[in-house]
Parts: C-alpha cells; sequence; structure tokens
C-alpha cells in the first residue's frame, strides 16, 4: 500500500538549470489534491507540457527517507517539501518502480528514473545529503492516466 503523505507544486525552477548562479525562490506549494493529466504533468507545477514525453511529469519521494535523514544529519528544521518533489510517499520503495507500471488512488504511472541527487541537496537540506541520497533521490514518472492525488489515501 502506497501512503500519499504530502503533495506539492511549484511555479518555477529554483536549482533546475541554475548551476553557476544562485537559485531562485519559487515556494513549494502544500495542495491537498493534485490533478495528474495524461502524458503531460501536474495542472499548476513547473514541470506541466515541459516537453513531450518528458520522464519527470511527476516526482515522488519517501517520507522514510526525509526521516532518516533528520536523524542521520541532525537537521530537525527542512520539510520534506525541500527536496522538491512533487509527492511525498510512505511505504514503498521507490525504486522498485523504475521500468514497472504502478496505480495509486486509480491513476496510472509508469516509474522511468531515479531523480538523482545533486549539489544543490547539501544546501536545501544540510552538508552530506547528496552523497546520503545517492541512488535514492526519490523516483521520476511519467503520467499515464488522467486523475486526483490526495493527501493521506490509500491505494
Amino acid at each position: 500500500m502506497i501512503r500519499v503523505e504530502h503533495l506539492y507544486l511549484s511555479p518555477g525552477h529554483n536549482y533546475f538549470g541554475h548551476h553557476g548562479r544562485e537559485p531562485d525562490e519559487h515556494p513549494m506549494l502544500a495542495v491537498p489534491e493534485v490533478e495528474c493529466v495524461a502524458g503531460r504533468g501536474l495542472r499548476g507545477d513547473r514541470f506541466f507540457d515541459y516537453k513531450p514525453d518528458y520522464k519527470g511529469q511527476i516526482t515522488f519521494f519517501a517520507g522514510e527517507l526525509h526521516d532518516e535523514l533528520c536523524v542521520l544529519l541532525q537537521t530537525w528544521d527542512r520539510d520534506p517539501s525541500v527536496f522538491r518533489r512533487n509527492v511525498i510517499t510512505r511505504g514503498v520503495d521507490l525504486n522498485t518502480l523504475i521500468g514497472v507500471e504502478f496505480e495509486i488512488q486509480g491513476v496510472r504511472f509508469l516509474g522511468s528514473a531515479e531523480c538523482s541527487p545533486c549539489y544543490w541537496m547539501d544546501r536545501a537540506f544540510a552538508p552530506g545529503a547528496e552523497a546520503a541520497l545517492k541512488g535514492r533521490g526519490g523516483l521520476r514518472a511519467k503520467i499515464l492516466t488522467d486523475g486526483l492525488l490526495r493527501v493521506d489515501a490509500r491505494s
């Protein structure tokens, strides 16, 4: 069972495409539900209609990993939104969904790749975050069917 713990949208990119300059300050907006649009992304998010067949139409991050990083890096004041992923989950190893079709709350997805962590993670969360996230930075996925995802629902 995959639990949706948090949902986030952002109107703009803070780190993506910002190598060599300061990040922007677009907020991650916590929302109770998101509209998934097949082949396009999340309505209202920075990656909506980003480019055809984009592998990161929606992104996922494990809430259990956020908890682990808080302990490991002794950082208690960072919300999981700092990772800039759309969906914070509980109850699934996201890496097992790479290359797999899966369903949450009646919406179908195709896990396309890991969200590889970058040097910005050390700034966004805490020094050491990039290294700690290697091989488990979250999941990029394509949206296969239209539908709504809601916080706290189980699939």
